[in-house]
């Protein structure tokens, strides 16, 4: 039987926001919000990244999307997105695989409607559509500049203001999705063909990101539209200061310190080992605070650390546990370079600014009060979540 194949095109060189690809919302990388809401798709079959980019080939296989290369006439200012299309279609053929239906995501667009998704497939797929795509409704009135820049009514009589509810409503392309049957596209090789129809999505998931105002737009409204997730990963790394500790330092008359710490901390880090998830904490502090904590809790600590990145890519790879099963708990500055290379970037309440704009999910518990212990509970949360989903076991499963 064939395949609903989604295919997201996703090349490396960008002029109005360099790394467009890689860069995050939400904590996530556009091209991975893109690969998860297909995969969360239920009538999707299979995911495909073609790119000419060797960092996005690596976040999509971590993220369970296959990758094709795409050559680099392919890949340039003028390339149109058909192109990058037909060609993937060519190499899935030399793979062996039946593409029946194609899944056009834009990783530009963060919010895909995976519900308006699916119908598209359903639509496709039936044969009551052979191209649909994701618009907004829209009743606005459109103008255009004529000759000497004098104003153009577009959808309307000037003569006649109806209200809105007088009004028939237009339609407007959000460039979230495109589903086509993959034999018209090949015929025509166009997104456009047969009989069209429009898949209606939410006006706040209709933002597509082009500009770097529009990414810090996006940036903003991600707490807003992503649901809630269970945080499902496979190891947890934390920060020390102000994370276990409410950052805060009690000196002696000798100069002696000395930190609070929780001791619902201490049980949720106990609770992740008896679930077989590591723990590491990661500090840049050289205080023996650091390593007597992580013995107590009888995790691994890495200390004094100046790279915090490659720290954690060097205990990760360790362990064979991929960046994006890994939730990092960060709360300032020096935590954001670890925050944007994990699947889940995590902060207490009340970090730094820069660490808030870029976590997935911020905590309730602030650091030294059971942040420590509120990011186990999730995590064990999510673990569970998990097994008890067939789709996920699903898409998991080697």
């Amino acid at each position: 039987m064939s395949e609903v194949v989604a295919i997201v095109p996703a090349r490396g060189g960008s002029k109005g926001v360099p790394r467009k690809n890689l860069s995050r919302v939400g904590g996530i990388p556009l091209i991975a919000r893109a690969i998860d809401a297909a995969r969360r798709c239920p009538s999707i079959d299979r995911v495909v990244v073609t790119t000419d980019d060797g960092d996005i080939a690596a976040v999509a296989e971590e993220w369970g999307a296959e990758v094709v290369v795409r050559p680099a006439d392919l890949a340039g200012d003028a390339a149109t997105s058909e192109s990058a299309l037909l060609h993937a279609l060519d190499v899935l053929e030399e793979r062996k695989v039946d593409v029946g239906v194609v899944a056009f995501l834009q990783a530009t667009s963060p919010f895909i409607d995976v519900p308006a998704l699916d119908d598209a497939v359903h639509l496709v797929r039936s044969r009551r559509r052979d191209s649909v795509f994701s618009a907004v409704e829209t009743y606005g009135f459109l103008w255009a500049k004529a000759a000497g820049d004098a104003a153009e009514a577009i959808n309307h009589d000037v003569d006649v203001r109806p209200r809105r509810q007088e009004r028939e409503p237009h339609y407007l392309e959000t460039g979230g999705f495109y589903v086509l049957r993959a034999a018209g596209f090949r015929a025509t090789g166009h997104r456009f063909f047969g009989s069209i129809g429009i898949a209606e999505v939410a006006e706040r998931t209709a933002i597509e990101i082009d500009t770097a105002a529009e990414l810090e737009i996006a940036r903003a409204l991600a707490p807003l539209v992503d649901a809630p997730a269970p945080i499902d990963v496979d190891a947890v790394v934390t920060d020390f200061d102000g994370v276990h500790t409410d950052d805060s330092v009690r000196v002696d008359q000798d100069g002696g310190e000395s930190v609070n710490v929780s001791r619902s901390d201490g049980m949720g880090v106990a609770r992740l080992r008896a679930a077989g998830i590591p723990v590491l904490i990661l500090s840049t502090e050289a205080n023996p605070v650091v390593t007597a904590r992580a013995r107590k809790l009888r995790v691994d600590v890495a200390q004094d650390t100046a790279d915090k990145a490659s720290a954690l890519r060097a205990w990760a790879d360790g362990r064979g546990i991929p960046l994006s099963r890994i939730a990092y708990l960060g709360n300032d500055v020096n935590d954001l370079a670890c925050l944007d290379i994990v699947g889940w970037p995590v902060a207490v309440p009340g970090a730094h600014p820069l660490v808030l704009a870029a976590a997935r999910v911020v905590l309730d518990r602030p650091g030294g009060a059971g942040a420590v212990r509120d990011l186990a509970e999730r995590v064990l949360a999510g673990r569970a979540t998990a097994s008890a989903d067939p789709l996920t076991a699903a898409q998991e499963a080697p």
